[in-house]
């Protein structure tokens, strides 16, 4: 088993980071990455129970995950599993994703993504490719356009 651990800051407050991370209308601002459409979720993040999302890229490739939220601290943290579907829908190994917030000073919050349990250390690198080159990057420009 493999783990990966990612941290961002952002020029927001503890309190608006969270309700970015865990309400689904702030969610589908940010989940997935660039050129994806979603036309099938539940990602709301706020309180415990079934999540899922269905992406398709440009080429039509679609990319369906789901899990449970385990645990949710506002606005500290919240907790979920994490499982990819194969082509026949069929849902693989299971991994836990927590996001932690942290106030700084200056207005400024930290998020730290511990996504654990991953199948390898490849699956790993690729899972921190994933999360930084998407759904972080858009994260960031999409606090950049709320009042912080």
């Amino acid at each position: 088993m493999a783990d990966l651990h990612l941290e961002r800051e952002f020029k927001t407050t503890a309190e608006r980071l969270f309700e970015v991370i865990t309400t689904q209308s702030n969610v589908l601002q940010w989940w997935g990455h660039d050129g994806m459409t979603l036309p099938e979720y539940q990602l709301d993040f706020s309180r415990t129970g079934p999540w899922f999302s269905r992406l398709v890229s440009e080429d039509g490739a679609v990319f369906k995950m789901s899990g449970q939220v385990t645990k949710v601290d506002p606005p500290r943290s919240v907790s979920f599993t994490w499982g990819w579907h194969d082509d026949a829908d069929a849902r693989g190994a299971e991994s836990h994703v927590t996001f932690t917030i942290d106030a700084l000073d200056g207005g400024r919050a930290r998020l730290t993504i511990d996504h654990r349990d991953l199948p390898s250390d490849e699956i790993a690198a690729r899972h921190e490719g994933g999360w930084t080159h998407g759904p972080l990057a858009r994260l960031e420009r999409y606090l950049a356009t709320l009042d912080v």
